[in-house]
């Protein structure tokens, strides 16, 4: 089983696609990734040597991932909702930040649909 940053990578993948399951790191950086260890993209993660996986990690210590990265991120947010930015404000209510309509989209980060209006009873005149 091969470890890379605290994250086991899956036996039967390409190291292309196994490198993709750290946070951070998607194709296009895998790719750069592998070129740069000299590592072949298309080997499985179980059939590497213990000197490519060495390498590998050492050409991972250049970038920041996993946890520094999740860090960063969570501080850029914070620092937005401090000076009391736009974004800043959609993030806080947990609304879309990048401009996209609302009204009819935008589930995922407004929750389950609230029904309004059912269930009540008009009062009758008399």
């Amino acid at each position: 089983m091969v470890r890379l940053i605290g994250i086991d990578l899956p036996p039967n993948k390409r190291i292309i696609v196994g490198l993709t399951y750290i946070y951070g790191i998607g194709d296009t950086l895998s790719e750069e990734i592998l070129a740069k260890a000299n590592v072949n993209p298309e080997t499985k993660v179980k059939d590497l040597t213990d000197s490519e996986v060495v390498t590998i990690r050492d050409v991972l210590k250049d970038y920041r991932l996993e946890g520094d990265l999740r860090k960063d991120i969570s501080m850029h947010i914070k620092r937005l909702i401090d000076i009391g930015s736009y974004r800043g404000s959609r993030h806080r209510k947990g609304l879309p930040v990048r401009g996209q309509r609302t009204r009819t989209n935008g589930r995922t980060r407004r929750g389950k649909r609230k029904t309004v209006g059912l269930g009540r009873k008009k009062e009758e005149k008399t």
